[in-house]
């Protein structure tokens, strides 16, 4: 059966026979989309893979170590080093665990392995660490190798014939020895070797990158004999410090409406019904009063805006984490400078949360410190958020739970519901620094 186009009279067979123009051009922007997701694919690839060249060089540095300790400790000498030997294999595998959580799912670790030798024998997690140390600092070095390496092949070897003849004669310039003493042809098959790196990039690298990652997530995760009460525990730490954080932001919003915004509304109604009773007998007294209530009902409103923007702040909505903080800058008393590069959004929470932690310091900054200048830095990578605020003043600022008390303690229940890290470095006579990390929570 036949069935006529609605374009030219073409006809076009049911049973098999070619699509139209119009049809094939409708295929076209499917092969584009698939070329960008493979691009964006092999990009987060090449940098889980460099991130795990990093781990990587570590775990062969670790993996020497033990080796010259296990060599010597014959001679007695390594048995001193072998605590140290183990603290520096829990606190790498502890860095993987973290690394690999950022890139996709969250590895849970078992308890804290020992560091003493004779428990470490006979410890199935230090074990486990072991075999994946070696696997890393072998396959996952040569891994990651290749990653950092295939780049700068590609773009040589593609740019190959833009600059061969200007190289001097007998130069070997490419990745397989190609010499610029040959032809255009030998150039343009420079280039093709280029695209042939590209296509390896495109091609291979997710899987380069889930073979690196393989061994750190079955033999640095939790076993099914593991016992994972302290992270139930941990988890269950988490959870009530967010639910004191949401008490203590409910609390803060009742005081605020109940001791302003109320008593404003409050006044405003006493003025107005005077204000009533005087307007036939004193119309004059009657305006002033007017005018007081008007003041007052401007200034519940500006105290109920205030509230609101506390609940959430609509200018992250408006204009993100940036702009959002450069509003905080501009109204800090102590002179402070915003330098955000954070170019893909977090979780509205999370941001949130950046939000209340950098007005909250400012705060205190304005209040306790003395200091002349603040600083504001923002970086997300690889799924975190880093925030570093630092002032110039006199230092002395508490970690929450210390002896004098501190107002930190809100700041770190915020940070704690997210599974987020606060340190706070604030010697006597400063400068004071807090940095926080927060999962992007996407």
């Amino acid at each position: 059966m036949l069935t006529s186009s609605r374009h030219g009279g073409r006809a076009s067979a049911e049973d098999g026979s070619a699509p139209s123009g119009e049809d094939r051009g409708t295929e076209r922007p499917g092969v584009g989309v698939g070329v960008v997701r493979a691009a964006n694919a092999a990009g987060d690839a090449l940098g889980e893979l460099v991130t795990g060249l990093g781990t990587a060089l570590l775990a062969l540095l670790v993996l020497i170590w033990s080796a010259v300790t296990a060599v010597t400790s014959l001679a007695g000498v390594g048995l001193l080093m072998a605590p140290a030997v183990l603290r520096a294999l829990h606190a790498l595998a502890g860095r993987e665990r973290r690394r690999l959580g950022r890139r996709g799912p969250e590895v849970i670790g078992p308890a804290p392995a020992p560091t003493r030798l004779r428990l470490a024998l006979v410890d199935p997690t230090t074990r486990r660490e072991l075999r994946w140390l070696v696997r890393h600092a072998s396959l996952g070095l040569f891994l990651g190798l290749c990653a950092a390496l295939l780049p700068v092949l590609a773009v040589r070897d593609v740019a190959f014939p833009l600059y061969w003849r200007l190289l001097p004669e007998g130069t070997t310039s490419t990745s397989l020895g190609i010499g610029v003493a040959a032809t255009w042809a030998d150039a343009l098959a420079a280039g093709l070797l280029g695209l042939g790196w590209t296509a390896i990039i495109l091609g291979l690298t997710p899987g380069m990158a889930r073979l690196q990652a393989h061994p750190g997530r079955t033999l640095l995760a939790a076993g099914p004999d593991t016992d994972l009460s302290l992270r139930v525990a941990e988890l269950t730490a988490t959870r009530a410090a967010a639910l004191d954080a949401h008490a203590t932001e409910l609390r803060r919003i009742e005081r605020s409406l109940h001791d302003g915004t109320q008593n404003r509304l409050v006044t405003v109604t006493v003025l107005l019904g005077a204000a009533r009773r005087m307007v036939a007998r004193d119309p004059a007294g009657a305006e002033e009063l007017l005018e007081r209530a008007q003041s007052a009902a401007e200034q519940a409103l500006s105290e109920l805006r205030s509230v609101a923007r506390g609940i959430l702040p609509p200018v992250l909505a408006d204009r993100g984490l940036a702009g959002a903080l450069t509003g905080l800058a501009a109204s800090c008393p102590v002179p402070c400078t915003i330098d955000v590069e954070a170019p893909e959004r977090c979780a509205a929470s999370v941001e949130a949360t950046a939000y209340f932690v950098v007005a909250e310091t400012l705060t205190n900054i304005a209040k306790h410190s003395g200091a002349r200048q603040a600083s504001v830095t923002v970086r997300s990578r690889g799924g975190l958020l880093y925030l570093d605020v630092t002032d110039d003043g006199r230092g002395g600022a508490e970690e929450p739970g210390g002896s004098g008390g501190s107002g930190l303690t809100g700041i770190r229940n915020r940070i704690a519901a997210h599974d987020g890290t606060l340190e706070l470095a604030s010697p006597p006579g400063g400068p004071t620094t807090l940095k926080v990390e927060l999962p992007c929570g996407l």
